[in-house]
């Protein structure tokens, strides 16, 4: 996973910068979302890893799936993926394109996970505190996942803070082990 964040972040970095002097943002946002969805479908996704399938007509298809939601600046992305075999890195790609978007309108987006429910007042307390941390606005995503045990993770960007009892448990092992 980590490589296909290396290959997509110059083709999100790219996009970004070509979306922000078109001042197309949003448009690109959109595009982006309609390209990773249909490349993630189940029969795409065979088609993709199918040798006997041409360049030419993968892109065919695929430009006929997502018909008149794309510009040509959006297609012309599909071709240049499919060219350099890298059309599945889109969800990568999609996702850190979402991320320089929300950096530059000054919002980060943080992916909470948590032991257990969260209240509103709870959440509007951690928010509160990671946008003094990262001096910006923080808009979050909670997830419960149980294995953690207690407390919660929250991953923004390329950071992560693990307050969870699992996540101190395993340091803890990784410690004694050393």
């Amino acid at each position: 996973m980590a490589e296909q964040i290396t290959i997509a972040r110059p083709y999100a970095e790219a996009v970004f910068k070509l979306a922000k002097e078109k001042d197309a943002l949003s448009a690109w946002s959109d595009m982006l979302k309609v390209i990773s969805q249909v490349t993630s479908f189940e029969q795409v996704q065979a088609l993709v890893s199918n040798p006997g399938i041409t360049a030419d007509k993968l892109l065919k298809i695929i430009l006929d799936i997502c018909g008149s939601k794309l510009n040509d600046e959006g297609k012309n992305l599909v071709a240049l993926l499919i060219e350099n075999n890298r059309i599945e890195v889109l969800p990568q790609l999609s996702d850190l394109y979402e991320q320089l978007k929300a950096q530059q309108e000054g919002v980060l987006e943080a992916n909470i996970v948590s032991a257990y429910a969260i209240s509103e007042k709870q959440l509007e307390k951690l928010v509160s505190v990671l946008e003094k941390k990262f001096k910006c606005k923080i808009k979050a995503k909670v997830n419960i996942d149980p294995e953690l045990i207690g407390g919660v993770k929250v991953v923004i960007g390329d950071e992560v803070i693990d307050s969870s009892v699992r996540g101190k448990l395993e340091t803890m092992s990784v410690a004694l082990k050393s």
